[in-house]
């Protein structure tokens, strides 16, 4: 009996082994998503033709990942079918699009901090739906990470003018419809699975993108892109979206959620580093400043649940 649970924890050691790393790739990987989105807008593209290319692109990639992850189990019901499509709406057709406007008036860096809220809404909406209580620990992190959002973005305001707060307000709104989605996603995994869900839920999301198009744009439109546009849009497909889901939930299942959340942590500095880098963002003490307060608040708030 010794032998066998000796040989479970080394099975289960070398499984979890390169969690972190994948953890650690996820992440970075999406924070490539802001750049390439702000990349292509440089050549003159608009963000109903640029969310429809990269969810066409990434559309088969989701598609496979819900095959695979449904192999062997009854197919959805009419039960199970509606809160999938509500989902992938709220979820990732909304919370992208809205990203994707925004970020026509506001730096990737900013976006970032903004996204990385995301833990302090759940909580939000968790307390509003649920009656879920708070901590002390909870209320400073959210106050620490709320104000190193606003120091960033006073600077941004400083510098760009009113639209910055549109930008702001439309990665909020991003941010609360993930928020809802993470909410009440948690029975419908418990049902589906968590590979398979998300991989139901973008592929709704890739076809509303792609409805959007044909309702608002006329088809040439994506004929005319620059073919940098093309090519963007494909990397985004599948390096900032589809890729760094499957490391994700890889690295879930390896180290689990709080440690994969832990090692998100390194998202908005790889996003600020590649916003300085390719994109020639500046960087200043001010975002120095509200990017470790953002960080350390939500270490707090994360460590206060």
């Amino acid at each position: 009996m010794s032998a066998a649970r000796a040989a479970g924890r080394l099975a289960r050691a070398r499984l979890a082994r390169p969690g972190p790393g994948l953890a650690l790739a996820g992440a970075i990987a999406f924070s490539g998503k802001a750049i390439i989105v702000k990349l292509s807008y440089r050549y003159q593209v608009d963000a109903v033709t640029l969310i429809m290319l990269r969810m066409l692109f990434a559309l088969p990639l989701f598609a496979a990942m819900a095959w695979w992850a449904g192999r062997g189990r009854p197919p959805l019901s009419a039960r199970d079918w509606a809160p999938v499509a509500a989902l992938g709406f709220c979820g990732y057709y909304l919370s992208s699009f809205l990203d994707f406007v925004g970020l026509q008036y506001i730096t990737a860096s900013l976006e970032r901090l903004i996204l990385y809220l995301n833990p302090t809404m759940v909580m939000l909406f968790g307390w509003l739906l649920y009656r879920r209580p708070w901590k002390r620990a909870q209320v400073l992190g959210m106050a620490i990470s709320y104000a190193g959002v606003a120091l960033v973005f006073g600077q941004e305001v400083r510098i760009a003018g009113a639209d910055v707060a549109l930008g702001s307000a439309l990665v909020f709104a991003s941010t609360v419809s993930y928020a809802i989605y993470m909410v009440y996603s948690g029975q419908v995994v418990q049902r589906l699975g968590a590979l398979r869900l998300v991989g139901l839920a973008t592929t709704v999301a890739c076809l509303c993108c792609i409805v959007q198009f044909l309702v608002l744009r006329p088809i040439d439109v994506a004929l005319q892109v620059a073919p940098e546009v093309i090519w963007l849009s494909l990397l985004n497909a599948s390096l900032g979206t589809a890729v760094p889901v499957l490391l994700v939930m890889m690295a879930i299942e390896r180290v689990g959620a709080a440690a994969t959340a832990q090692a998100g942590m390194v998202g908005p500095l790889a996003t600020i580093f590649m916003g300085v880098w390719l994109l020639g963002e500046p960087f200043t003490a001010t975002l120095a400043a509200g990017t470790a307060l953002v960080l350390a608040g939500i270490f707090v708030f994360t460590h206060g649940r």
